[in-house]
């Protein structure tokens, strides 16, 4: 009897994955036949100008929140809410199966960048068009052509098995442009609501175009305004030059003295809690399709500049950094002012790589400035925001089914790769949350995200949605 139980547990599972790919083939088939029109609606969703950062556009985001709320509900998710914040609203959506399936959280935001400098747009920002194969719009590849790839994948199941293969939630948000400061409270309030086995995340880039990869690891950050004061007020540098220091001066000598010959920050203890990349990660670094020559002739610089003993790549991707992002003081308007100004400023932004924290290397910044500041300065620092960085499991059941997702859709293994960039929401759903990210982004990092002519190609958005529809297939198969 237990030999023949067992058989029959084998034949329903045998019945079940058969069930299971085959509604997966005639999804991808759905997806084939109604392409052109994702794309169409896609340009209805680009054409609301959700920019969060703009009172004048509240109005455009809560469009923009209902659009996708609707659009959601047509497809027949059971449960979709607009939920308030004190911020914008939050579009929230369900579709439970079966509590014996797994359970994914998908994130994504609907808000965009300002289009601005519109000079330098060769289209409209908020009127789509395609050309050589990318789509042009503002926020077409940050998120909302990501986002949508999701809601896309869903429908190609609703319209040919009628459900999902497993649970889903969404929690899209309209802020993320301005720093998500309203989402952490959100899911510290809804914990059970939204509670999952794994997030997925689609706000990421490709290694490389046609090279598939997911994103395992993203650097935090620290962002920091410092000012130095010295005289009340500007003075006559021929009066006074020579017997009162110049903040100006006495500014850029501590930011020069900020790295040494080596190229590393001379913070004390900067790198105390760096977590070092392993022999294997550098490997796969190294097996990278990069060219750090052709790297910096894109950017038209003569060459890269990167920490002893540490590749163009790791550098940009793995390894903690400090830079100034702006500075100013004094006279710097057409022709000649001779002041010796009152005070000077700089923006500083840290990246920071797992193991250390926002908090520790902003204090380790304060004390810093503090130790080496002038007597004749008085000091001002001012902490701007930051975001946590964090590294994902790369041999998880659900990354693992991200990658034969991919493998399905570009006929090789994606490379698993560190992004050098911030996606703060990630540590907030391990904190929060306790769960794991997959990233499985399809941006590029030539798409102009937050620049002018923003794209998005349109065979990448193709790619995502077959690939969610993958992943949904082998992760409930895999559980």
């Amino acid at each position: 009897m237990i030999l023949e139980a067992g058989r029959t547990t084998l034949r329903i599972h045998n019945f079940t994955t058969s069930f299971l790919a085959s509604t997966m083939e005639k999804a991808l088939s759905y997806t084939e036949t109604h392409f052109d029109r994702f794309v169409n609606e896609l340009k209805d969703f680009l054409r609301i100008p959700s920019v969060s950062t703009d009172p004048e556009h509240a109005a455009d985001i809560r469009t923009a929140a209902s659009w996708l709320a609707d659009h959601l509900k047509n497809l027949g998710v059971e449960r979709v809410d607009i939920m308030e914040t004190d911020g914008h609203p939050i579009v929230y959506g369900e579709q439970l199966i079966d509590p014996s399936l797994p359970t994914i959280l998908v994130y994504g935001h609907y808000d965009v960048q300002p289009p601005d400098p519109l000079d330098l747009w060769d289209s409209a920002p908020f009127e789509p068009v395609v050309k050589n194969g990318n789509l042009y719009a503002r926020g077409s590849c940050d998120d909302k052509g990501q986002l949508f790839m999701h809601v896309k994948a869903a429908e190609s199941y609703f319209k040919t098995a009628g459900h999902l293969p497993l649970n889903v939630k969404y929690i899209f948000e309209g802020e993320e442009e301005i720093g998500s400061s309203h989402l952490p409270p959100f899911m510290e309030a809804n914990r059970e609501l939204l509670s999952a086995d794994v997030a997925v995340v689609s706000d990421t880039a490709l290694f490389g175009n046609g090279v598939p990869s997911i994103t395992y690891g993203l650097r935090g950050l620290a962002y920091v305004e410092i000012t130095l004061q010295g005289p009340k007020i500007d003075l006559h540098s021929g009066v006074y030059g020579g017997a009162i220091e110049n903040p100006i001066n006495a500014l850029a000598k501590m930011i020069a003295d900020l790295h040494d010959e080596n190229h590393r920050v001379t913070i004390d203890g900067f790198y105390d809690n760096v977590i070092e990349l392993t022999d294997e990660e550098r490997a796969t670094f190294a097996s990278l399709p990069f060219n750090a020559d052709e790297w910096v002739a894109e950017v038209g610089a003569s060459r890269s500049k990167t920490e002893a003993g540490y590749t163009a790549l790791e550098g940009t991707t793995a390894r903690p950094t400090l830079d100034c992002n702006g500075i100013w003081g004094g006279f710097t308007g057409e022709g000649a002012k001779t002041v010796l100004p009152a005070r000077a400023s700089v923006k500083i932004s840290c990246r920071l790589v797992p193991g250390q924290t926002t908090d520790e290397i902003t204090g380790k910044l304060k004390t810093h400035f503090e130790k080496y500041l002038p007597d004749t300065m008085k000091l001002t620092f001012t902490n701007l925001h930051g975001g946590e960085g964090g590294l994902v499991p790369t041999d998880s059941v659900a990354m693992r089914a991200a990658s034969d997702a991919m493998e399905g859709v570009f006929g090789e293994k994606p490379y698993m790769i560190r992004c050098g960039g911030s996606i703060p929401v990630v540590a907030d759903f391990k904190r929060i949350l306790g769960q794991d990210t997959v990233l499985m982004g399809f941006g590029l990092d030539s798409d102009a995200i937050h620049s002018p002519n923003e794209h998005f190609g349109i065979d990448r958005f193709r790619q995502g949605i077959d690939s969610i529809i993958r992943f949904m297939h082998i992760y409930a198969s895999s559980n």
